[in-house]
């Protein structure tokens, strides 16, 4: 097999890796090597069925011991098997750089023979393009479950960001569509990254030179849909995730069935959930930046996330009893839950009320998005919603959304 039919084979069964995110490592080009990650070193590009354009997003190979049910990889899956070797890795990324194609490399792999063996491979191909090729440029990888310990470190200190794919958010998940996975190795094979990131973050701080270690931190990949877990099961994971082993991402992956033969285990899926993907991942944005819980966005009886409204709105109106607030006293927290207003806007406000009391047009005037935030807040104690503050009317009035009009050049008084 050649080249160009391996590439095109393992590029295709790379599709389903979505975490090719790379914000976070800023080294700059620097006299010998070749390649950059500082800021536009690397851009974020994907195509429709989900490759980064950008890097090369590949995998090692896609010969698989493992038979997970929800994975296109399954050793029992009749489907083309593919394997580049270490250099052959390399020596492709090198010259996709030097023809501007790519730049950097996102690799992920089966596992073929044991994890140990495809582990080691993969800390092959990095040390290669870093020792040899002197490649400066952005590698993600993937790194293996339970593979030794050494080989994992060894990969981390030459990779910008590194995974560890958990991809089943409860053990009983795990049993049921992928029992040849152990939790614990995944577990314990994060809490190994996680702790050499702190080791070397403190040995940074004291020595400037001290070598670096997964730069662009760790992160993993959740499916969604594959099995019967809720949207609060996955999003009490990522929140220990994030809170515990220091995770940068979680990532969501809406469930694809790749194969008929699993029908009585797998969900029949006519169309992959990608709202609630979506949904997964705008909570997840309030559990890194807005300071919510995962508790918060769920009210006492539904454990999915609402399909027709966004995580913050659904939060407002469940909790309607803490709105309307007025901007001139509410707590940081406070704003921060009202739909529409983000970080940014939260700290303009709390700068600007120091000075003068805000009125409904000083908050236009500093740029303070309230298409939504007018139904939840009140401005020197008067409301500007424009609707009855009712529960049932602004929620029709969020899902309904903004009523546009389109103008016609032939309207009376335009000539």
């Amino acid at each position: 097999m050649n080249t160009e039919e391996k590439l095109t084979i393992l590029a295709r069964a790379a599709k389903y890796d979505v975490s090719c995110s790379s914000s976070g490592s800023t080294r700059s080009n620097k006299k010998g090597t070749l390649g950059s990650t500082h800021k536009s070193g690397i851009c974020h590009s994907w195509t429709e069925d989900g490759r980064c354009v950008s890097l090369l997003k590949i995998l090692l190979t896609n010969y698989c011991i493992y038979d997970c049910l929800y994975c296109e990889n399954g050793a029992s899956n009749d489907i083309k098997r593919a394997s580049f070797t270490p250099d052959e890795i390399a020596s492709l990324t090198e010259k996709f750089y030097r023809r501007n194609y790519i730049e950097g490399l996102f690799l992920s792999s089966a596992i073929m023979k044991n994890e140990d063996h495809t582990m080691e491979l993969l800390t092959t191909v990095v040390k290669k393009l870093r020792e040899e090729y002197a490649f400066n440029g952005y590698i993600h990888m993937k790194a293996i479950p339970g593979a030794d310990q050494r080989l994992i470190k060894e990969a981390g200190s030459h990779v910008d960001r590194l995974s560890i794919n958990i991809e089943l958010p409860t053990k009983r998940s795990l049993q049921l569509l992928a029992p040849e996975k152990n939790s614990k190795h995944i577990i314990s094979s994060m809490k190994t990254v996680s702790q050499k990131i702190i080791e070397r973050t403190k040995e940074k701080k004291k020595f400037k030179k001290a070598p670096s270690f997964v730069p662009a931190g760790q992160s993993t990949q959740l499916i969604v849909g594959a099995s019967a877990d809720s949207d609060h099961d996955i999003l009490r994971l990522s929140e220990n995730l994030y809170q515990n082993m220091g995770l940068k991402r979680v990532y969501y992956s809406a469930f694809i069935p790749v194969t008929n033969k699993h029908q009585n285990i797998l969900p029949a899926v006519n169309n992959p959930p990608y709202l609630r993907e979506h949904r997964l991942y705008q909570a997840d944005w309030l559990l890194r930046f807005y300071r919510f819980t995962s508790k918060e966005l769920f009210s006492d009886t539904g454990k999915n996330l609402s399909l027709d409204l966004d995580p913050k709105a659904h939060f407002a109106l469940n909790n309607f009893h803490l709105f309307p607030v007025e901007i001139n006293k509410a707590s940081k927290t406070l704003l921060l839950r009202v739909p529409g207003i983000g970080p940014k806007s939260t700290k303009k406000i709390i700068m600007a009320r120091k000075h003068a009391s805000l009125g409904f047009d000083d908050l236009k005037r500093m740029g303070i998005v309230l298409k939504r935030a007018r139904y939840f807040i009140t401005c020197r104690g008067k409301y500007f919603g424009g609707v009855p503050f009712k529960k049932d009317i602004i929620k029709n009035r969020l899902i309904a959304g903004p009523e546009y009009k389109q103008l016609s050049l032939w309207e009376s008084g335009i000539t």
